[in-house]
């Protein structure tokens, strides 16, 4: 899949910020300009068009997450301890990058059609890795589950929606927040509980070592 231009790292961050909170159609080029720092003029210069920012916004994120999560099935031995790392992953990532899994969450239907179908195979190649657990744990007798992409789709709603209610220095530490989503995880699946899974901390520099310590 081909790149669009790369933005200005204040371009972009100001593009998260502001598409996450007023949606990308609410947005507007001067609006851009004026978060980013500069002239609505040459604001052009540095991102090419508002639809390559957004498409770009959304590609680095998702080849973030399938990074991320290509590194927990490498070093997971079982269906468990893949879907922990992976349940965990997700929960870290949407916590500390809110605005930004928050646009590639809501904003895909404001892609054109052919601007959109390279982004949601993205969306799908993650989430099958999901899928595919799932189905190796059903078929072990781990994972106790009538119908593997209906779990899917239920784990992955609950998990990005701590993307809109966590907040850094709140009632509750991400690490709890991370294994929690976990233990729920894994019991809705029906398996049974494994204190030798690797704790919270682990997938937390697992996250910021894929995403860095910046906001872009």
């Amino acid at each position: 899949m081909s790149r669009p231009p790369q933005p200005d790292g204040r371009v972009r961050a100001a593009a998260v910020a502001l598409f996450a909170a007023k949606g990308f159609h609410g947005t507007g080029i001067r609006e851009l300009a004026d978060a980013a720092g500069l002239s609505s003029a040459t604001l052009y210069h540095y991102m090419g068009t508002k639809e390559d920012l957004l498409v770009d916004i959304m590609q680095t994120s998702l080849d973030r997450l399938l990074t991320a999560a290509g590194q927990v099935l490498t070093e997971s031995p079982s269906p468990v301890a893949a879907m922990n790392g992976l349940v965990q992953t997700h929960v870290v990532a949407h916590a500390l990058r809110r605005s930004e899994t928050l646009v590639v969450d809501t904003e895909l239907r404001a892609l054109s059609p052919e601007r959109r179908r390279p982004i949601v195979a993205l969306r799908d190649e993650y989430e099958d890795l999901w899928e595919s657990v799932i189905e190796k744990g059903q078929a072990s007798g781990t994972f106790q589950v009538p119908d593997p992409s209906v779990a899917r789709l239920a784990l992955l709603q609950m998990c990005s929606g701590v993307a809109n209610w966590y907040t850094a220095g709140g009632r509750h530490a991400l690490a709890e927040v991370a294994e929690t989503h976990a233990h729920l995880s894994l019991a809705m699946l029906g398996a049974a509980p494994d204190p030798g899974l690797p704790p919270a901390g682990h997938y937390i520099r697992l996250v910021t070592g894929v995403w860095g310590d910046d906001e872009t």
